[in-house]
């Protein structure tokens, strides 16, 4: 991907107005980590669309909410591009409906059974913590893109996303960046610690500040911080990368969060594609040590993850790149929706809690396709 941005037209271009100048937008799935590292393969393969859909674009319709402008940037023949674009009309497609009730692909027993599993690996010292997550299916007819203006309105969640691919369409509502690099600096804000949101203001508060005190949700973001500390300083310049936010309570229409930043300088010898290759996938949908979780995952969960916990975004000719974690997440294919959920498992959770959790971060979206 790296030569081929190199090797566009427009690669030299300077608008430093805009975030994206062209280059590659789409979805990095997380089994694209298998390609940077050895992983057994026994989960089963992709039952459930795309795993990975990365096109090089030279053409863009950017829209900024906040300064309240839309820019049409191309290199081709751009009168020719904005009559095509004034020429589309919305398409009328089949009301989005399911056709049947979501189902898990395991039952709260054989959860139970892969969460002592994980148990007995991190008392062995084996791991420190593994996401364990499972996977929701249903049927469905009808149009993606409706579904997912619909799930967009009620959930505000900052990095959602829609693509279109060949075979299926992905619908993300994700709340957590990946990795932003901008002019050489380097963020990326992992998510780890979660509990529910209260109808009761009061009560709400309540539980945001029984997040941000949590002992063990704060040990569980602090593995992540310093997981993708070392990712990062991976090709960073050395002595750059800073933690200037740890354990901040962020609240989202369904859950709070508890979120860190973490930023670096890239040098200038150095790509995007560098650093994505060096942080993928993201180090809190794993766990830590990032491969040895891998390795459990693949041997406790009975599917790929595919397209869930990987990245969408975009890696721009000028050097800029905007990823996030690819969680709150549906794909939809061959008229079956599947959406995951999990929780970073450490020596002190607890069974109960933990399978709740997965839950919490997803009843939303269920519930709401389901009307």
């Amino acid at each position: 991907m790296h030569q081929a941005l190199a090797n566009c037209a427009f690669s030299n271009a300077s608008l430093p107005e805009l975030p994206f100048i062209g280059g590659a937008v789409g979805l990095f799935g997380y089994d694209l980590g298998r390609r940077f590292e050895s992983l057994p393969q026994q989960a089963q393969k992709r039952s459930d669309g795309a795993g990975h859909g990365v096109g090089i674009y030279d053409w863009a319709l950017i829209v900024d909410h906040h300064r309240q402008t839309v820019t049409l940037l191309s290199y081709g023949d751009i009168q020719a591009r904005l009559a095509w674009l004034e020429q589309q009309r919305p398409a009328d497609g089949e009301p989005f409906a399911l056709s049947s009730r979501w189902q898990s692909n395991m039952s709260r027993e054989q959860y139970g059974e892969k969460f002592r599993q994980v148990q007995a690996y991190l008392q062995s010292g084996d791991c420190y913590q593994v996401n364990l997550a499972q996977r929701f299916q249903a049927r469905y007819r009808g149009d993606e893109w409706q579904a997912f203006v619909r799930l967009n309105r009620s959930n505000r969640a900052p990095f959602s996303a829609f693509l279109r691919l060949d075979d299926s369409a992905i619908l993300s509502l994700s709340p957590e960046r990946f990795i932003q690099l901008e002019q050489g600096h380097i963020q990326t804000r992992p998510i780890k610690g979660t509990l529910p949101r209260l109808d009761d203001p009061l009560a709400d508060a309540k539980q945001a500040k029984r997040l941000a005190n949590s002992a063990k949700d704060r040990a569980e973001n602090l593995m992540i911080v310093d997981l993708m500390r070392n990712d990062i300083g991976r090709v960073a310049v050395p002595g750059s990368v800073r933690v200037p936010e740890l354990f901040v309570v962020e609240p989202f229409p369904a859950v709070h969060h508890l979120v860190s930043t973490i930023t670096a300088t890239l040098p200038a010898t150095l790509h995007a594609t560098d650093l994505l290759r060096a942080a993928f996938p993201g180090g809190s949908i794993t766990g830590a040590p990032k491969v040895r979780a891998m390795e459990i995952i693949d041997e406790l969960e009975p599917h790929r993850r595919n397209a869930w916990c990987g990245s969408i975004g975009y890696l721009s000719a000028c050097g800029n790149m905007d990823t996030s974690i690819t969680i709150r997440t549906v794909t939809a294919t061959q008229g079956t929706l599947y959406c995951s959920a999990g929780g970073g498992l450490v020596a002190d959770s607890e069974e109960g809690a933990e399978y709740q959790e997965t839950f919490d971060k997803v009843n939303r979206i269920l519930s709401q396709l389901e009307s």
